[in-house]
């Protein structure tokens, strides 16, 4: 991340910056591990001057994760009405799906880790909202997936779109193994197996 400051820039870029910096250093050294002061240092302003941004700490995070949690869930609503033909492009709406969240898991392996450890440090209210947009996302996906297996049951599919999220979110323990162009191609046939799997498992 560039250290250059501008005075141009205006409110929301400087929050989406202030939350990029958080998630880098809440992933690498845990939410309770880093300060006010230090997410402040990483984008070049004093701690308390993001108080005008952020009410605190927690404030910051609930952000960052309702934003992400946000953020997935149209992606896929979009896709999934982009969908003219619905008997004909399922197959094809499945792949945007799982395109779209490999590239996230490729490019914000901070943010999937510091959802998977510092949910619990939401405070409730926010929690609640993070939890209800993940289940519309997981929902998103058990509709193609239902047009694509009419007869696998509902319960099903969702526990093989959580088995498939885990797998595709795995990134933040494989980060330099591959280039992205290899890994996207591996997670993406990995991920189409799964559901195979998933679906056809007795």
């Amino acid at each position: 991340m560039t250290t250059a400051r501008t005075p141009t820039r205006n409110r929301g870029n400087r929050r989406a910056e202030i939350l990029d910096a958080a998630a880098r250093l809440f992933a690498a050294r845990g939410f309770h591990g880093v300060s006010i002061e230090d997410i402040g240092a990483a984008v070049g302003v004093s701690g308390p001057a993001l108080y005008r941004h952020f009410a605190g700490k927690e404030a910051l995070l609930a952000e960052m994760l309702l934003d992400v949690s946000s953020r997935l869930r149209e992606s896929a609503a979009a896709v999934v009405t982009s969908a003219t033909a619905p008997a004909a492009s399922s197959a094809e709406t499945l792949d945007a799906l799982l395109d779209a969240q490999i590239t996230f898991a490729l490019e914000q392996p901070a943010l999937i880790t510091v959802h998977d450890r510092e949910l619990g440090n939401v405070p409730e209210p926010h929690r609640r909202r993070i939890r209800r947009l993940q289940r519309l996302y997981v929902e998103e996906w058990v509709t193609v997936l239902a047009e694509l297996h009419p007869g696998c049951p509902a319960a099903r599919l969702r526990a093989a779109t959580h088995a498939v999220f885990g797998l595709l979110n795995s990134t933040p323990h494989s980060a330099g193994e591959l280039p992205a162009r290899d890994m996207r191609p591996l997670l993406r046939a990995m991920a189409r197996a799964a559901v195979d799997a998933a679906v056809n498992a007795r």
